[in-house]
């Protein structure tokens, strides 16, 4: 290919409000074929989101059960299951390849690729990730695990979880585990060796830069969890004694093991979420990113210390004091290339040209949860305050507050973001906001309460309570702001059905983006584009636009009346 391939050649004319369709045939086999990665990112996103309603109706039938005293709805042991069911879906069948399914998409159209480096095995991710899902579930026919989605020994050992539940959450880790690692090496490959002609390293967008240190961390920690689910079967059905502690085994091993995936899993389910932040917050307050490269070097510098942290999960387990005071001080250590991602999306809104859209709600809204999940982690991190929080409700609110209010809000924000990319449509920004202020109303006041139930002393995985101890006002408030977040999820769920067809048409770039999506259609072709263009700067569609105002003097409006045409 010449050089004069890539020229960019932009005929200055408004097109017709006509969504560009995009080529391809609309038979159910093609999806089930198909090695394109917009339709694979497609088939993640909606998976996942399946997986999403499943995991948050488990929620709200705990919720139901802990909102009175003494209720008798669910049992102690069905009680257990949903615990187990709803954690284990939301980490290893949501966030992590939901976030999978957004880089899919957007990897390959962001650095001005053709496809994924390895399209077949793109495609095997995915059908590996439902089949892990597939096998979880079928549990539910017969009797679903017990010991929660950290599966400790000794109540994940066959004396304890004798049913094959137990059994199917192993083969869970195992396949979800091939899927995430397959797509993780495939992203690394792609944006690696497959970059638009004058994409440099310090060209590279956030959203990129996130995903590729995603990549890393998922190849760094899958084998770990890996070989630990693996001892853990051998130890039920082969005789083997790694985490039994009366034939000289360790259950705390296990918690090594575990938490040396759990904790890097956290950034691994955070960090592209902080990419999307990264991205909509300085299209929609009409400037750069304040600091790129510190933003760029936090997210290298967070999972280099992801990997340090694993033990301050374990401050109550018998660790020596010497071992807790690196992992508090390593935690500490971990808040500073936050604070710069936080202070830089800060610095950029400031003084910038709003454009108060739903995507940029979610946004500012995923910024204040974070931060007091951030907050409420530095407390959870001086080792002597979790001696007296370990095991409480304390705990379940810090969790929620960081991942589901991080990456949650985050994801949201992506989607209405990216939808018009996807669909050629806007959603509706009415609802929209009202999806976003029930979630955000619903998820403080199912969350925000539950501090003060850990600090009053209500422990994890109870099942009921007596009246009478403090705690029954705020899991009142805790179970009706649970519906309302979920009626919020609704509202956004029912947004994207009504307008996938029937929404207003957006145009290539309806949102005056930065990146190299919005240079194609909406939605993309099959080959994503037909030239693609030289990037110069961090914002090759910028430049873009600057070019075309040089050339005809016409200031290019924002908007769905904003179109470019490529010869």
């Amino acid at each position: 290919m010449s050089s004069s391939d890539y020229a960019l050649r932009p005929v200055p004319q408004v097109i017709s409000h006509e969504v560009v369709k995009p080529r391809q045939t609309k038979r159910w086999v093609d999806w089930v074929l198909t090695t394109d990665h917009k339709k694979i990112g497609i088939m993640y996103m909606v998976t996942t989101f399946v997986f999403f309603i499943l995991g948050g109706v488990e929620a709200l039938l705990m919720r139901v059960q802990l909102g009175v005293p003494n209720n008798t709805l669910i049992t102690s042991e069905h009680y257990n299951e949903l615990l187990t069911l709803h954690g284990t879906t939301m980490i290893f069948l949501f966030v992590v390849p939901v976030m999978a399914g957004f880089g899919n998409y957007f990897v390959p159209l962001m650095i001005g690729a053709r496809d994924m480096a390895f399209p077949r095995l793109n495609a095997m991710s995915f059908w590996l990730l439902l089949l892990g899902g597939v096998v979880f579930y079928i549990t539910l026919f017969y009797h679903p695990p017990e010991s929660g989605w950290w599966s400790y020994p000794p109540l994940s050992s066959k004396l304890y979880s004798p049913s094959g539940g137990q059994d199917a959450w192993i083969f869970l880790i195992h396949i979800t585990g091939v899927s995430s690692l397959l797509g993780a090496i495939n992203f690394y490959a792609t944006i690696v060796n497959m970059r638009a002609p004058g994409m440099s390293w310090g060209r590279l967008p956030l959203f990129i830069w996130a995903i590729l240190v995603y990549a890393i961390l998922l190849i760094i920690a899958l084998p770990v969890v890996a070989a630990a689910v693996t001892m853990l079967l051998t130890d039920r059905h082969f005789g083997t004694h790694f985490f039994d502690p009366t034939a000289h085994g360790s259950p705390v091993l296990w918690q090594h093991l575990f938490w040396f995936f759990g904790h890097p899993e956290v950034y691994i389910m955070i960090l592209p979420g902080f990419g999307i932040i990264s991205e909509v917050i300085p299209v929609f307050s009409r400037k750069p990113i304040f600091g790129y490269k510190a933003i760029a070097a936090s997210t290298a510098v967070i999972a280099f210390l992801a990997t340090l942290v694993w033990a301050h999960h374990m401050f109550a387990s018998p660790v020596p004091v010497v071992v807790l005071g690196f992992f508090m001080l390593s935690s500490f250590l971990i808040g500073v290339p936050t604070g710069v991602k936080i202070f830089n999306w800060i610095a950029t809104l400031w003084r910038g040209s709003i454009v108060t859209t739903t995507a940029l709600y979610f946004a500012v809204g995923f910024i204040a949860v974070f931060v007091l999940g951030g907050i409420t982690g530095i407390f959870l991190a001086v080792f002597p305050v979790d001696w007296q929080l370990n095991n409480t409700y304390f705990v379940v609110a810090h969790f929620h507050y960081v991942l589901m209010g991080g990456a949650v809000f985050s994801i949201f924000a992506g989607i209405y973001y990216w939808f018009p990319k996807m669909t050629g449509r806007l959603l509706n920004e009415t609802l929209g906001k009202l999806s976003f202020w029930l979630m955000f109303i619903g998820f403080n006041a199912t969350f925000f309460v539950q501090h003060a139930l850990g600090l009053s002393g209500m422990p994890r995985r109870v099942y009921t309570y007596p009246p009478g101890v403090g705690w029954s006002t705020y899991n009142l408030i805790s179970t009706i702001g649970s519906f309302i977040l979920g009626a919020g999820i609704l509202v956004t769920i029912a947004n994207v059905a009504r307008n996938y067809r029937h929404g207003k048409v957006a145009g290539p770039d309806p949102w005056k983006g930065n990146t190299l999506e919005w240079f194609t259609t909406s939605p993309p072709p099959v080959n994503n584009f037909d030239s693609i263009p030289r990037v110069r700067s961090v914002e090759p569609m910028r430049d873009i636009r600057r070019q075309v105002e040089r050339q005809t003097g016409v200031t290019q409006k924002t908007g769905g009346s904003e179109r470019f045409a490529r010869v």
